[in-house]
């Protein structure tokens, strides 16, 4: 505030938190603090090297629900997925902190409530003015800690090719109507540790992925996720889609999954891989929504299919460069241990080619039926080449091409 803002929550306070910013770094750093008490409206802001950028308590950032002041993409020249609202390119010790909230305004970039979501505005031209939460690149040392972040527009947190980063003890709590409101993107992100979390998305609450736009930064490896707990209309902990390189040595241990429309995928849909995941000491209750969110209340879905080309017969970008059809990579070595499936639908593990998907084992993994509905036994491909929705076995469905799966250790409860 000594920079000018004004903290009234009608102010468009993004200059004065920009120059306190600008500011703090030139001098080598420090902390940037958002006081106690008052609601900051903003538009853009970069965040830089060596600043702890802290939102004390009952004090609220709120993005400025004003579509015509977002122009910086989320994915390059890719202008057709959200813009930035809180951003930084190539920062090192980097620290979100407090007991405040980061407010994104979500509803207010939508359009009419639907029973199932809320109705997508149509695209200005090319642009999705849509603002993601935190885009936070090539950052080497990142802490977010202690804050509530909540009502994202379009993606929430979303760390690209970071480099030792630490998320933990956040609340995040997006609307569950609001499409494509992911709670934690990692992409192309090494070293990372989440845990103790409260996540509510109506997207995938934590999702690894390798997005085509951000190649350079390399594959996402060595990813720890521990003690959450996470609600999703899509799915909770999800591997994929977008993976054009490799995920490996992941883990996610000790979480809780209620009411979500699927509990652990992988779902790999590019020419990447995913090596090495365990999913251990789990909790995954699943729940049937609209087919306006991909799943079928799978609570553990394996699979690995070619992505469909008209899906986005208008985005190339989403193919190798030249392409105009995908591939799918491996998918191999991924081991579940202690999960406590309920659900109305079963365990489902799938693949287009013999052995792409293959050395999948269960341990202890439980799955208690809940009431059958005419969806049960009714498994969700998508997006894929082919036909989207597949019948099989309503406990669990392993497709012939599939190699190598010790399913000795699921028991069912009927």
């Amino acid at each position: 505030m000594n920079y000018g803002a004004k903290g009234d929550g009608m102010t468009d306070d993004a200059e004065a938190i920009q120059k306190a910013i600008d500011e703090c770094t030139a001098n080598g750093g420090g902390q940037v603090l958002l006081p106690t008490g008052h609601t900051f409206l903003a538009g853009p802001i970069e965040l830089k090297s060596n600043i702890d950028f802290h939102i004390d308590v009952n004090s609220t950032l709120k993005c400025r629900p004003d579509e015509s002041i977002y122009h910086l993409s989320a994915f390059y020249a890719n202008e057709g997925e959200g813009m930035k609202w809180i951003y930084c390119l190539g920062v090192e010790n980097l620290s979100i902190t407090g007991k405040g909230t980061i407010d994104g305004s979500g509803i207010d970039f939508m359009g009419a409530e639907l029973f199932d979501s809320y109705e997508l505005k149509p695209l200005n031209g090319p642009f999705d003015p849509r603002p993601h939460v935190l885009t936070l690149e090539a950052v080497n040392k990142l802490r977010i800690h202690d804050v509530t972040i909540k009502d994202g527009a379009y993606w929430t947190v979303h760390l690209i090719g970071c480099y030792d980063a630490v998320i933990d003890d956040i609340s995040l709590l997006n609307q569950l109507k609001i499409r494509n409101g992911d709670g934690i993107d990692i992409d192309h992100s090494r070293k990372v540790r989440i845990s103790n979390c409260f996540i509510e998305s109506g997207d995938d609450c934590i999702c690894l992925k390798n997005r085509r736009e951000y190649e350079k930064y390399g594959p996402c490896q060595d990813i720890v996720v521990a003690n959450c707990v996470m609600t999703s209309r899509s799915c909770a902990i999800k591997i994929g889609s977008e993976n054009m390189d490799s995920i490996s040595h992941v883990l996610f241990d000790n979480c809780i999954i209620r009411a979500s429309n699927r509990g652990l995928g992988i779902q790999n849909r590019d020419e990447g891989t995913v090596t090495n995941v365990i999913f251990s000491n789990m909790i995954v209750e699943g729940q049937f929504f609209s087919d306006v969110w991909w799943g079928k209340a799978e609570p553990i879905y394996v699979t690995s299919y070619p992505r469909a080309v008209g899906n986005h017969k208008d985005a190339g970008w989403r193919f190798p460069k030249g392409a105009t059809e995908g591939k799918c990579g491996e998918v191999s070595d991924i081991y579940f241990q202690n999960v406590k499936c309920y659900s109305p639908n079963g365990i489902f593990v799938g693949c287009d080619t013999k052995g792409k998907v293959r050395d999948i084992y269960f341990r202890d993994v439980d799955l208690i039926p809940s009431p059958a509905t005419e969806q049960s036994g009714v498994y969700d491909r998508r997006p894929c080449v082919g036909e989207g929705f597949v019948k099989g076995n309503p406990y669990i469905y392993i497709e012939k091409n599939v190699t190598s799966v010790d399913a000795e250790g699921i028991r069912i409860h009927k």
